[in-house]
């Protein structure tokens, strides 16, 4: 079958996305034509770059907007069907975990910036409330992380009992939850501190300790213990 006129393949070959990265740097390639790559072909009406620039678009031009749409956002394209849209969601994800700085594991944790700027990476694309849980061995360094429950645009609900039952499975000695804030208001609610205040009492009964619970948001954090109320 003949190609038709929207066809990357019809394009000199230095000009074809795929073509120039292997040529060249990934670094080298526009947002579009890297997009491009992911979404793999376009349709009768439009070419992958097309298509590319219709999802930036969608994102104003923004990557760290880009991170914050699902696939059902990408789907409202012509031309983005489910493959698509979940082949882009899975590589911004893999992106994000990358940023998040795997060799935060490797060290110990001194203050709360620099596990605020790790849970930040981990969840400011969010559009839900979730509560997330570090946990630290007795050389404060991290041993896990995981998402314990997730919520709604407002709220979510985490349950002690399962908290320190997957602390002692990683035999963690100490804690610090997290939660975030997708409306961007930082302070914490009185439920967030009865529930802090449940989870520590809770702990030291089990010899773990809730070192702190920070609220993070597209806008920063909040720590608890910085703020002298832990």
């Amino acid at each position: 079958m003949q190609a038709n006129s929207y066809s990357i393949k019809t394009w000199a070959i230095d000009d074809r996305p795929r073509e120039k990265l292997l040529k060249s740097s990934p670094s080298l390639l526009s947002n579009a034509e890297l997009l491009a790559i992911l979404i793999n072909h376009g349709n009768r009406e439009k070419t992958a770059i097309d298509l590319a620039r219709e999802i930036l678009v969608l994102s104003n031009n923004e990557l760290q907007e880009l991170g914050r749409l699902s696939p059902h956002d990408f789907m409202k394209i012509k031309g983005i069907g489910e493959a698509k849209a979940i082949t882009i969601a899975a590589a911004l994800e893999l992106g994000r975990r990358r940023s998040s700085s795997t060799t935060l594991f490797k060290k110990s944790i001194t203050d709360s910036r620099e596990i605020a700027t790790f849970l930040k990476d981990q969840l400011q694309d969010l559009g839900h409330e979730v509560f997330s849980v570090v946990f630290l061995n007795r050389a404060n360094r991290i041993i896990h992380y995981e998402i314990i429950s997730q919520g709604g645009i407002t709220g979510t609900v985490a349950d002690p009992r399962i908290i320190l039952k997957k602390a002692l499975e990683q035999e963690a000695v100490s804690l610090i939850l997290c939660h975030n804030h997708p409306s961007g208001n930082l302070r914490p609610s009185k439920a967030d501190e009865m529930l802090t205040q449940k989870i520590k009492d809770a702990g030291l009964l089990m010899d773990i300790r809730v070192m702190d619970h920070i609220i993070v948001s597209q806008d920063g954090y909040y720590s608890f213990a910085d703020e002298g109320i832990l």
